[in-house]
């Protein structure tokens, strides 16, 4: 057996020596230079969507006709990972281009005490901000309450506004009494559906600042599909009649002291979630071709990580995986491989489709290449943007991709996983390492680990190497 892997030193030596020959101009200087060039970017993160969710991914009973259209006119992924296998570990990944064995938050925390990023760090929104973009967030923000005036507001970070939830467990509920706009809570009427109010304050960011002569970065971690499984009321009738089978009421949701209300068929209300976001998405494209923004826009969509099981969703009724094992909380395929999506007119290729392996803490990197920015020194990443412009021979490769999950305050390790090729390995405290080949056996139902204990050997090596064990620093402080 041949082991080939591309040191990924490489791709970050080569956009470091472009960096450097840019570096001559001022800031300023490059900025001007290059806006007519740089596209505006909408980036979709959805919350606990799975790999089968969308019809584009094989799903059969939820037509997604809108979010269908950013594959058939951009491209599909097929081997894309979030960076973590639930929320805000996840959110981590993403704004610091750092995978879980690196990164500073490996589970979700309670009340996000300690899961705020770190100022000093350069995160994704920074990288915008400093390419002289307009910068907007909208929806759940996970790594820290978002009325602070600390490290924990998204504001601290890059981004020239945000709407959204006070906190990842008030996301819980779909109708809070407040949401927060630029770190002020604001009182809501009662009975209003926050998450169709934060998506208005994305479609006015993206009109607004498309008057501007500034492109914009508009982040959209929308809290859908995440439990509790409420929909809009005429959206969510109508899937109740055509599963009416399904009249289970599932009562109030975990989201401390907030109005939850209980749902009724909370089959049918993931369907409603899912046709009301899909709608949302070609609001968003319409809006685009109205502002002639269409050949300007790089448009992402994607998700944090695998379904949940929680609030009467039933995954495996709806196939949310696919043929993927696992859900949230798991390693397998089916805990953090997402679907990905990207559309550019006129760069990515419509109807595209690539295998190449990439994950979250890629997107750091990339946006670096697309903004001509020096790459932040923390990133593990390897940009994918030869794959958007399709120069799959100019596709620089991971030698591995790794990740870990913890649990509790003293994010104590649970589990490891590493994918390199064809092989993907899973081992969870306590237990043997399993060995799976993806390529013959994509549903991790053949465990490979006796038969080839060579690269048994080899991936757990890779684990100890890829893993920085977390400190009370590391971790800024105990619950």
């Amino acid at each position: 057996m041949t082991w080939v892997f591309e040191a990924e030193d490489s791709v970050v030596a080569k956009i470091g020596m472009f960096c450097l020959t840019v570096a001559v101009a001022t800031a300023e200087v490059t900025v001007v230079a290059k806006s007519e060039q740089r596209p505006n970017v909408i980036y979709v993160l959805a919350d606990d969507l799975g790999y089968g969710d969308l019809s584009c991914y094989g799903q059969r009973k939820i037509e997604t006709p809108n979010i269908d259209r950013l594959s058939e006119e951009g491209i599909r992924f097929v081997n894309y990972y979030s960076g973590s296998t639930v929320c805000s570990p996840s959110r981590a990944v993403l704004m610091t281009g750092q995978h879980t064995g690196r990164v500073y938050l490996r589970g979700n925390l309670k009340g996000e005490l300690g899961a705020e990023l770190d100022p000093k760090m350069r995160v994704l929104p920074e990288l915008f901000k400093e390419a002289g973009y307009v910068t907007g967030a909208f929806g759940k923000w996970g790594l820290g309450q978002t009325n602070t005036d600390d490290a924990q507001n998204p504001l601290v970070h890059g981004f020239d506004q945000f709407f959204g939830w006070k906190s990842q467990t008030l996301a819980h509920t779909y109708y809070p009494s407040t949401l927060v706009e630029n770190g002020k809570e604001i009182e809501l009427e009662e009975g209003t559906y926050a998450h169709d109010l934060v998506m208005e304050k994305a479609f006015a960011f993206i009109a607004e600042s498309a008057r501007s002569d500034r492109p914009f970065f508009c982040y959209i971690p929308t809290a859908v599909p995440h439990a509790a499984m409420h929909a809009p009321a005429e959206l969510h009738e109508k899937w109740r009649s055509r599963f009416p089978q399904f009249e289970e009421l599932i009562g109030e949701y975990d989201a401390l002291d907030e109005y939850c209300p209980d749902v009724q068929n909370p089959i049918a209300a993931y369907a409603a979630m899912i046709e009301n976001l899909d709608n949302q998405i070609g609001k968003i494209l319409d809006l685009l071709n109205s502002l002639s923004l269409d050949e300007k826009t790089l448009i992402v969509f994607t998700s944090d990580n695998g379904p949940h099981r929680e609030g009467g969703h039933d995954p495996i009724f709806w196939n949310s995986n696919g043929e993927l094992r696992g859900f949230k909380r798991d390693l397998y395929e089916g805990g953090i491989r997402s679907p990905m999506l990207a559309r550019w007119p006129g760069v990515i290729s419509a109807g595209s489709e690539t295998t190449h392996i990439s994950a979250s803490w890629d997107v750091l990197l990339t946006m670096a290449e697309l903004l001509g920015l020096k790459v932040p020194e923390q990133s593990n990443g390897v940009s994918f943007m030869p794959t958007l412009e399709g120069k799959a021979g100019e596709q620089k490769l991971h030698s591995y991709l790794y990740w870990e999950f913890c649990i509790g305050p003293a994010q104590e390790l649970v589990s490891q996983a590493v994918r390199v090729g064809e092989w993907k390995a899973v081992v969870e405290k306590g237990k043997s390492l399993e060995l799976y080949n993806l390529r013959e056996d994509p549903g991790e139902t053949m465990d490979q680990s006796e038969r080839h204990p060579e690269i048994v050997t080899r991936i757990e090596a890779m684990m100890s190497d890829a893993r920085i064990p977390l400190t009370a620093e590391s971790r800024k402080r105990e619950l």
